[in-house]
């Protein structure tokens, strides 16, 4: 299997298809109805503040990079955007997670054929709320740990052209670690081994979150991007990371 951005990216688009296929769809309308309401919140909060805030911004830029502003002023921007749209897919997650985690069952029992419980997926929901919501608590404790030294970069001028650079590439790490839990989880692989193990096709996971990022940020699309990752995150489990049965 190819490890390179551009499979990885492929995933995303795999997922959208999934979540219209009978016997998946049904657990895709909870996510998508969530995400749309968190999305539709953050679209008019960037309305307002967004802008301003991008100017000035760019007002305290040294006099030594300003030749270059055609190009800081769209990572600067890039940068502050995945901030804002990571912390409100954060909420969006920490809502939906325990159906995330029954639309990603529904994708890999599509897949494979093979039904992993007889229990109702909506009673799964329900008594798996508790454990998704701790997982998503370590996800958020992980993140916010690793984003501080980004964040204290960005501030400081000259630097935070470069470190605007590397918040993109962390931040579509932090995106595929965030939509691949559903499925690694799912299948008893625990959080720091999850680590370990995306690791192994660092190009291929960072593709993907990629283009999760970039789906995030543009309008109607960011609506159904939450159950397209999921779902797509776990056909890139089953095609690269999921052990065969004995």
């Amino acid at each position: 299997m190819s490890n390179n951005p551009f499979s990885g990216a492929l995933y995303l688009f795999k997922g959208f298809h999934m979540i219209k296929q009978p016997g998946v769809r049904q657990f895709a309308i909870i996510p998508l109805i969530i995400n749309t309401l968190i999305f539709a919140g953050l679209g008019i909060f960037m309305f307002g503040w967004f802008g301003d805030f991008i100017d000035g911004l760019m007002l305290g830029l040294p006099d030594w990079l300003q030749w270059l502003e055609w190009l800081v002023w769209p990572i600067f921007a890039a940068a502050l955007g995945i901030l804002i749209y990571f912390t409100f897919a954060i909420l969006a997650n920490f809502i939906s997670a325990p159906f995330n985690g029954v639309l990603s069952e529904a994708v890999e029992e599509k897949v494979t054929g093979v039904i992993k419980s007889d229990d109702s997926p909506w009673h799964q929901a329900i008594t798996q709320a508790p454990k998704a919501v701790r997982e998503e608590v370590r996800k958020l404790v992980y993140s916010v740990t690793r984003s501080l030294p980004f964040l204290i970069l960005l501030l400081i001028p000259g630097i935070n052209f470069i470190a605007s650079v590397l918040w993109i590439l962390f931040g579509a790490w932090m995106l595929a670690i965030q939509y691949t839990d559903y499925p690694l989880a799912n299948n008893g692989i625990e959080f720091n081994d999850q680590r370990k193990l995306l690791k192994q096709k660092r190009l291929l996971v960072i593709g993907f979150g990629g283009v999760v990022m970039i789906g995030m940020m543009i309008p109607v699309v960011n609506f159904i991007i939450l159950p397209c990752a999921v779902a797509g995150a776990t056909l890139m489990y089953i095609d690269h990371f999921k052990q065969p049965a004995n």
